[in-house]
């Protein structure tokens, strides 16, 4: 018969392997699958469920012989009515025994819980969910803000975790208890815990109308690898793009402003910008103007005169970026035109990377 090392036990202990088999089983854990799901506007889509007052990411537990990928997939079918592949992971949990509300009746083990990408729908996509006669009552898109007043706090710090991973582009996750045990700085400084500004108005090329009041001037400012500088804000997480109001020392000029809002609150020199366009607010007459432009250099970091913020300074493709904000279906338009002034400027496009938090003054 052969034989097997005890776990913990000193070099040389050994033990049967029916012996060995049953202190494994033991310390067996259940396993669970969730797919996180996104709509072209950047939310989530939670379940509502007649056995719980709270919501689910769609998912369920793993079949005896069942791979995990294989349970998530087989879940979307049962739940949602949906045929998918689900090959990419987000993150895996580690969900301790003592970190639940689980009765004791249930013994509760522990779990093992893998977050698989279930990608982007469009609406014809969404059109195609089909629900079950029951389990299921309703399914929602609600922006990520939403997920802990909606999900159970062991699941909405699940979720949060795994779309900032999805975000970061990093690969998959290790968590504990929900938590990253290895924290990016989109964890660390709790992006997309508040709610992203709004901004889900019309896209237009050009300079603003006359008739038009400019009340913000924002840029692109690109790194020479075709990422852009992205501003956090250290208490919230909220992201904004480098610029800001124009005041009376602009003398009306929208560059000014962009110049002096761009040093004031992120420390950053640029070359000559182009307009990008505008977003309007109709029922206000306000105007958001767009630029674009290469960054000469970074500064070290101090409080914007503003604010008193001291925001933390990241680099990131626009497409991570334009998952921070909420900018509506118009979104796709300014990213097309970011992307257009990108080639403008003799920049490449960005590689799928990691976000980078930029620390230390910089030239380029």
């Amino acid at each position: 018969m052969t034989t097997a090392s005890v776990p913990g036990e000193l070099p040389g202990s050994a033990m049967t392997d029916e012996a060995y088999g049953a202190l494994r089983a033991s310390a067996a854990l259940w396993v669970g699958t969730s797919v996180l799901i996104t709509n072209q506007l950047g939310q989530v889509l939670v379940q509502h469920v007649d056995y719980l007052d709270t919501c689910l990411l769609p998912g369920g537990a793993v079949d005896k012989g069942e791979s995990p990928a294989h349970a998530a997939a087989r879940e979307l079918g049962e739940e949602l009515g949906i045929t998918a592949v689900t090959d990419r992971g987000l993150a895996v949990d580690w969900v301790s025994a003592g970190s639940t509300s689980a009765p004791a009746a249930m013994r509760f083990p522990g779990e093992i819980l893998h977050v698989f990408d279930g990608g982007t729908w469009d609406d014809d996509r969404i059109c195609e969910i089909r629900l079950p006669s029951s389990e299921i009552t309703a399914v929602e898109f609600v922006e990520p803000a939403r997920l802990p007043d909606l999900l159970s706090p062991p699941d909405a710090r699940r979720a949060m975790s795994a779309l900032r991973a999805r975000i970061n582009a990093a690969g998959t996750v290790l968590l504990e208890n929900g938590l990253p045990i290895a924290p990016t700085v989109l964890d660390r400084l709790g992006v997309l815990q508040t709610a992203r500004p709004t901004y889900r108005y019309p896209w237009l090329q050009g300079p603003a109308p006359h008739d038009l009041t400019v009340t913000q001037v924002w840029a692109w400012l690109f790194a020479p690898d075709g990422r852009v500088l992205v501003l956090l804000d250290p208490h919230t997480g909220v992201a904004i793009l480098p610029g800001g109001t124009p005041e009376e020392q602009d003398q009306g000029d929208p560059v000014c402003t962009l110049r002096r809002e761009a040093e004031e609150g992120a420390a950053a020199r640029f070359g000559s910008p182009l307009l990008l366009g505008h977003v309007t607010d109709p029922a206000a007459r306000r105007g958001y103007l767009r630029y674009a432009a290469a960054l000469i250099g970074v500064d070290p970091a101090r409080p914007d005169p503003t604010t008193g913020h001291t925001y933390t300074r990241i680099l990131a493709t626009p497409e991570q970026a334009t998952d921070l904000f909420d900018w509506g279906p118009a979104a796709a338009h300014q990213l097309a035109a970011v992307h257009q002034a990108r080639r403008q400027l003799g920049l490449p496009q960005a590689a799928c990377q990691p976000v980078t938090q930029l620390t230390a003054p910089t030239a380029w």
